[in-house]
């Protein structure tokens, strides 16, 4: 499966490379070096990046399913305990 993005976010994000370069290094990028290089990143680091945010958001379910019972706990065989609280005193 590759990464893909919006047209809008390729835009940006070439633009930022290109500011990144100008800012950043001796020599500027141009906008066709910037976008293969931005296909490059998505290639061949975006995966990681994928699989670990993948890995994130497995391990915050997770918690969170270990914690449904906590959350929906019901107790049991209450019906009787109603019935055996100390009635309130009258005219108190």
């Amino acid at each position: 499966m590759s990464i893909e993005i919006s047209r809008e976010a390729r835009a940006e994000a070439i633009a930022s490379i290109e500011r990144y370069f100008r800012e950043n290094m001796e020599e500027p990028i141009g906008n066709i070096a910037a976008g293969a290089l931005l296909g490059y990143f998505l290639e061949e680091i975006g995966p990681l990046v994928y699989n670990q945010a993948v890995a994130d958001v497995q391990a915050h379910l997770r918690t969170r399913i270990d914690e449904v019972d906590i959350e929906v706990q019901q107790d049991a065989f209450g019906y009787w305990r109603r019935f055996d609280r100390p009635a309130a005193k009258k005219g108190k």
